[in-house]
């Protein structure tokens, strides 16, 4: 039988299955240095988030482990004073299939941490909320610019690398 059924339509290639089978801490660890300090007056905290990511195989085939890291750091505007900081690695485990090889990668490090967004920002929200300070709310985090910043990073190490030295 040729490409096309007997409808006409065009062979479809098989579809991307994903299933989420698993998700956990890692680890954690939240510092309130603004109690610890006795730091007194008015505070106008200054937040920065940092974000990695990571994927690797696992035994049973089509499973991959996927681990978001958030370093999340609370300053005042006015002295650089340390609020809080706060270190998240969360993590799932997917079976994915039918994802072409050269497409898994970014599959791996855009799609499943998408997938993660929503309780990472849960417990940041309550992390932060139980640790005296309002609650922080995350906002969405742009994974396929994360995924091309860490492209690029890399293709440029690798040019300076392969740079003579003069």
């Amino acid at each position: 039988m040729s490409e096309t059924e007997g409808n006409g339509a065009a062979a479809q290639p098989p579809q991307v299955k994903m299933q989420v089978l698993g998700q956990f801490i890692r680890d954690m660890s939240f510092e309130n240095i603004l109690v610890r300090k006795g730091v007194q007056g008015e505070m106008t905290p200054d937040i920065t988030v940092q974000v990695a990511l990571d994927a690797r195989k696992r035994q049973p085939d089509h499973q991959y482990e996927v681990i978001t890291k958030f370093t999340i750091s609370s300053k005042n505007k006015g002295d650089e004073t340390q609020l809080f900081l706060m270190e998240l690695e969360y993590g799932g485990v997917f079976h994915v299939e039918n994802v072409p090889e050269e497409q898994l990668h970014p599959f791996l490090l855009i799609e499943c941490p998408r997938m993660l967004f929503p309780f990472v920002r849960r417990i940041v929200s309550d992390v932060t909320r139980d640790g005296g300070f309002p609650p922080l709310n995350l906002e969405p985090v742009d994974f396929v610019a994360l995924y091309r910043q860490e492209i690029a990073r890399r293709a440029a190490e690798q040019q300076a690398q392969a740079a003579p030295a003069n």
